[in-house]
């Protein structure tokens, strides 16, 4: 299993939800709520307000999200749901553990809060150069204070 670290739309409550925990795609385990180490630019761009991890560490805040268990076959969805390589890139973040939930996991398994773990984090390298300059967020909410909304797959022209 590889643990995977979501900002955006896979989070709890976000529009695409349904897809982390759909089975078909394969396993998939929620562990635990984190943070960034590094502080990122996380911005909401595009007609469709699709929320973007910017690589680019030390801009920016440090990203709160959620930490995942998958199996390959759900870490193979993933990519193709993340448009993985062209839109974003997985690549592995340092996450600290701000909550953990794996308490089926024995003692000494199990992060303690505040320990770092390595995650799989969907960001990019492939932004356009103006999204820089877009206001940055800590906390990703499709229907939060921003008003910009995102537009799920199918209701896209």
């Amino acid at each position: 299993m590889a643990r995977v670290f979501v900002y955006g739309t896979l989070k709890k409550g976000q529009p695409n939800y349904p897809y982390m925990i759909n089975c078909m795609h394969g396993a998939v385990r929620f562990q635990g709520r984190g943070l960034t180490v590094e502080k990122y630019p996380l911005v909401i761009a595009g007609k469709y307000n699709i929320p973007y991890l910017l690589n680019i560490p030390g801009m920016g805040h440090r990203v709160t999200g959620e930490i995942y268990a998958v199996d390959d076959q759900m870490l193979q969805f993933l990519d193709e749901f993340e448009n993985c390589p062209d839109m974003y890139q997985r690549t592995p973040m340092r996450i600290e553990v701000v909550q953990w939930k794996g308490k089926s996991s024995p003692p000494e398994v199990t992060p303690a809060v505040n320990s770092i773990l390595e995650c799989y984090v969907y960001s990019t390298t492939t932004y356009q150069p103006e999204w820089i300059n877009l206001p940055y967020y800590d906390n990703y909410d499709s229907f939060g204070k921003h008003r910009l909304p995102y537009v799920l797959r199918e209701s896209r022209d």
